[in-house]
């Protein structure tokens, strides 16, 4: 995220002499001048968060008092209240609006909501008020495109978001590689996929493998093999513990939709052979069909349902949606 500034101070660089170790017992004088530093940068820290709640006390009242509590009313309708408001301070305004989008999707998500109507706004204001707040393109396109509950089910506003951000950040390749997966996964749209990771590919910094997604995805782009391509990439690549676990989740996803249509096929091949269907894999487990009864990638037993066909058992943490 890029530094905040305040309003010009008078404050002058610290000077202070950095000396080795002294092999002379006698001087034992403490070195405050890094203690100095330390308490001196604590101090900015400190400033700077307190900071945020008088500006928070501020968008409050220029809403009425009793009010704040309303989602309806975090927003600022108008680029000449936020100006206003932010001062000299818009980083931090920017950070108490993506703190507060972070959250409204929190909520929504765990309410299992399937309406998420302000998060756009509440992150257009974040990065309109920080362009090169980068956390918030990223995280915020995530959220964006997501099928609820998961997310707003959205994806033509994360694109719309990233490619703001990409005019803000032009040389940010993370961003193109962001734009292509949601091109790929969520609008189905191959061929911009596939530009997407060409341009990132061309960046400053970008990876290798950008250009052979852009390969991938332009000749076989909706393929499981191109999907598991991509989310194996993320998975070895991811910047945070969240992105790597969607990718290993979407990675078991696709990994049981290939084995129910193997164990699919062995059910067939029973009926065929045996004259009758399997009640559960314990008999094609008996008839040495398998050597056990499968489990999915979450340890869970795969089961024969109603219709007689292979499917996830009922405590399966694995969500077959996220393989489409």
């Amino acid at each position: 995220m890029k530094p905040v500034r305040g309003p010009e101070s008078d404050v002058r660089p610290l000077e202070y002499e950095v000396r080795g170790p002294k092999s002379d017992a006698k001087d034992r004088r403490p070195r405050t001048p890094d203690l100095g530093l330390r308490t001196f940068l604590l101090l900015i820290m400190a400033g700077g968060l307190l900071g945020l709640y008088p500006l928070q006390k501020m968008i409050d009242r220029e809403f009425g008092p009793g009010q704040s509590q309303h989602e309806e009313l975090m927003l600022l309708p108008s680029e000449s209240r936020v100006s206003r408001l932010a001062g000299g301070y818009s980083g931090l305004m920017a950070a108490i609006y993506w703190t507060r989008a972070v959250q409204y999707y929190g909520r929504h998500r765990l309410a299992h909501a399937k309406d998420f109507a302000l998060l756009g706004t509440l992150l257009d204001t974040a990065t309109d008020l920080d362009p090169h707040l980068l956390i918030a393109y990223r995280f915020g396109s995530l959220f964006l495109a997501g099928r609820p509950p998961e997310g707003a089910g959205d994806p033509q506003r994360a694109i719309y978001l990233l490619q703001r951000g990409i005019v803000a950040n032009p040389d940010y390749w993370r961003m193109w590689e962001d734009l292509g997966f949601i091109y790929y996964w969520d609008v189905k749209d191959y061929a911009r996929a596939a530009r997407a990771f060409q341009t990132g590919s061309e960046r400053p910094g970008a990876m290798p493998w950008m250009r052979v997604l852009a390969a991938s995805v332009a000749a076989e782009g909706g393929e499981v093999q191109t999907s598991r391509v991509l989310w194996s990439e993320i998975s070895r690549s991811a910047e945070n513990e969240a992105m790597r676990h969607s990718a290993q989740m979407h990675l078991a996803a696709l990994d049981a939709q290939e084995a129910l249509r193997k164990l699919n096929d062995l059910i067939a091949l029973y009926q065929r052979k045996e004259g009758r269907a399997p009640r559960s894999f314990h008999d094609l487990v008996a008839a040495g069909y398998l050597r056990g009864v499968p489990l999915d990638a979450s340890g869970e037993a795969f089961v024969i349902g109603p219709d007689g066909r292979a499917e996830l058992g009922p405590k399966t943490r694995i969500d077959l949606g996220m393989g489409e």
